[in-house]
């Protein structure tokens, strides 16, 4: 039975779960960096693909969605919430943290600033999903940390499927990846920002494309340092421990377990779940391991 939440009280060496949410596989490249960094944290990951892909989506629906994923992470007594998805960030984030204020959320930002401040040519690149580009998070973000540099957004259609599909390390994955990435570099691009989670699983493509001189952001490492230290100020941080990793889908179990050995050589238990409503999710039966 999970533990009132209601309250949330800051302790030293909490042993509850973080959990992290996205529309699909590629907030998995935001968990591998939890377990990287903070081995420690045990957690529970809720891949909500019977909805992927979320860009195109209404922010009222996402915002539903969300709302959702949170009540059920909270109902496995999660201590706080990555949002890995940057759609989700964009669209629901506020909305969350004002509708469960006891709870920490973490979200996902495209790192303009970083890319901006180092940059030596003064042209960065974005790659993201058009959704995100078209997305207010986007150009605020832009013209608040550009600082005098140009900001290239790519749009990258069809790049999340590929990565959905086992199909992220193919040549045809690659030669999409040459398209995206032409406009960029023939505009002097010493910069690349990763805008969607899923990306970073085709980051080694993007090295080999762009060559040794240009940077490649993964925002994964920044984004979980930001979780450890929200995690200490609230006293919430768990002491050495047995740790243990759920995962969830929304979508088929036996798809999701085979993605996440593909993607990260894990094999784990994978939990179905059904949504009842936009706003309501609730175990299936079947749970398989790959």
């Amino acid at each position: 039975m999970a533990r009132e939440t209601s309250g949330l009280k800051p302790a030293a060496g909490d042993t509850r779960p973080i959990g992290l949410f996205d529309s699909g596989v590629g907030g998995l490249s935001v968990w591998r960096e939890v377990l990287r960094q903070l081995p420690q944290e045990s957690t529970v990951y809720v891949a909500d693909q019977a909805h992927i892909p979320y860009g195109p989506q209404p922010g009222e629906r996402l915002r539903a969605y969300a709302e959702g994923i949170t009540q059920w992470l909270l109902a496995r007594d999660c201590k706080a919430i990555v949002v890995a998805c940057n759609a989700a960030s964009a669209a629901a984030l506020k909305h969350l943290r004002a509708r469960f204020p006891q709870l920490p959320f973490i979200g996902m930002e495209p790192a303009v600033k970083p890319a901006a401040t180092a940059t030596r040519s003064g042209t960065v690149a974005v790659l993201a999903t058009p959704a995100t580009l078209r997305g207010e998070l986007f150009a605020a973000t832009a013209q608040r940390y550009a600082q005098g540099a140009r900001i290239i957004g790519e749009p990258c259609p069809g790049l999340v499927e590929q990565i959905e599909s086992g199909a992220a390390l193919t040549p045809q994955t690659e030669a999409m990846l040459r398209g995206f990435l032409a406009p960029a570099l023939a505009a002097g691009a010493d910069h690349v920002v990763l805008a969607c989670t899923h990306y970073p699983f085709v980051i080694e493509p993007i090295r080999r494309i762009v060559g040794g001189g240009v940077e490649v952001i993964d925002p994964a490492p920044a984004v979980v340092r930001q979780l450890g230290r929200v995690l200490a100020e609230r006293g919430l941080a768990a002491p050495p421990q047995a740790v243990t990793h759920h995962h969830a889908t929304t979508a088929v179990a036996e798809h999701y377990a085979a993605a996440l050995k593909a993607l990260l050589g894990v094999t784990a238990p994978v939990e179905a779940l059904k949504w009842l409503d936009d706003a309501r999710l609730q175990p299936r039966a079947d749970v398989v391991t790959a």
